[in-house]
């Protein structure tokens, strides 16, 4: 299989459902010439032209507000919004909008729109660039909500998200655009829904999110050095949520960690949590441990932010912790 970065993977998504589909096009702030903050979208300008990749202006309610109104109208539109954390500017259009039209119709308009948005840690942006939101939109009935974590899984799931008849937010992590992986030759679309196993394990389930699930991967390798087996569980798609995927990891391994960057207090691994006691409490050995970042806006200074959001040994330590062994193993 073809090993492409995660940035690439995302681009060869969107490329291919615009080549097959002229009701799909993509607009957003620099997107055109510039080719994105990110450089995501560069070539597709020369490839689609401008009325397909469309340039806006810098104003996140209106690029949302017309994705909407181009989704009921039939169209599929790909919004990227530059930043998650200027997704608050736009959350009358998600929230009361877009979230709303369908239920609110009694299922006689669609809002096909794909809301596409980057942000994360790890490369010093300050407090308004880097936020993980995503336990708001989980929170919003008609949202559907997805953050993948590789290049394989990145474009499997956009994919198959711009063809999905509801508005889908699409998480991309700043720091994962160069990673590189193996894909399909072809695209295969993944269904929302469906949590992936990158790991088998007997001892405790390390369910993580996005940047973490390769912080979760390395702790693991480093756990088993110490005899412990960990399994490590990426749900993919947190809105819908392979409930029975994860549940079912946790009753064969009797603990749970969950890692998130995004902050711990009512964060996504709150959710989990919750789940877990409801669904897996008499399988447990040990409380659920829950990993992210303290509750502080995310500083500009590097060591004061590698301070504040969760890293490797972070889930390492929650891991010796939930299988009853020190830091010393």
């Amino acid at each position: 299989m073809p090993e492409i970065t995660y940035r690439e993977a995302v681009r060869d998504a969107m490329s291919e459902a615009m080549r097959r589909d002229g009701d799909v096009f993509i607009m957003g702030e620099d997107i055109a010439e510039m080719g994105g903050s990110m450089g995501v979208t560069q070539g597709m300008l020369q490839e689609f032209g401008p009325e397909r990749v469309r340039n806006t202006p810098i104003s996140e309610m209106a690029i949302v507000g017309a994705g909407v109104g181009a989704a009921m109208a039939g169209m599929r539109p790909i919004v990227e919004i530059m930043y998650q954390d200027f997704t608050t500017l736009a959350m009358e259009q998600l929230v009361n909008q877009a979230a709303k039209h369908r239920y609110m119709s009694g299922g006689q308009l669609k809002v096909p729109l794909t809301v596409r948005t980057q942000g994360g840690a790890g490369w010093s942006p300050g407090a308004q660039h880097a936020q993980q939101l995503e336990a708001w939109f989980v929170h919003v009935p008609g949202l559907k909500v997805v953050f993948p974590s590789t290049p394989e899984d990145v474009r499997g799931l956009l994919f198959r998200s711009i063809y999905d008849d509801n508005p889908v937010v699409f998480f991309e992590h700043r720091t994962l655009y160069g990673i590189k992986g193996e894909v399909p030759a072809e695209i295969e679309p993944i269904e929302l829904g469906q949590g992936r196993i990158h790991r088998e394990g007997e001892d405790v389930t390390v369910v993580a999110t996005g940047r973490l699930v390769h912080e979760a991967l390395a702790a693991a390798a480093d756990a088993e050095k110490d005899g412990i087996s960990v399994e490590v569980f990426d749900p993919r798609t947190l809105l819908p949520l392979d409930e029975e995927g994860l549940v079912s990891s946790v009753k064969k391994t009797n603990r749970c960690v969950v890692a998130h960057e995004a902050i711990v207090r009512m964060g996504f691994g709150a959710e989990v949590a919750a789940l877990v006691q409801e669904r897996a409490f008499d399988y447990l050995d040990a409380p659920v441990e829950r990993v992210g970042a303290r509750f502080s806006p995310l500083p500009f200074a590097p060591v004061m932010e590698a301070y504040v959001i969760p890293h490797e040994e972070d889930v390492l330590a929650a891991i010796k912790r939930t299988v009853g062994r020190n830091g010393n193993g």
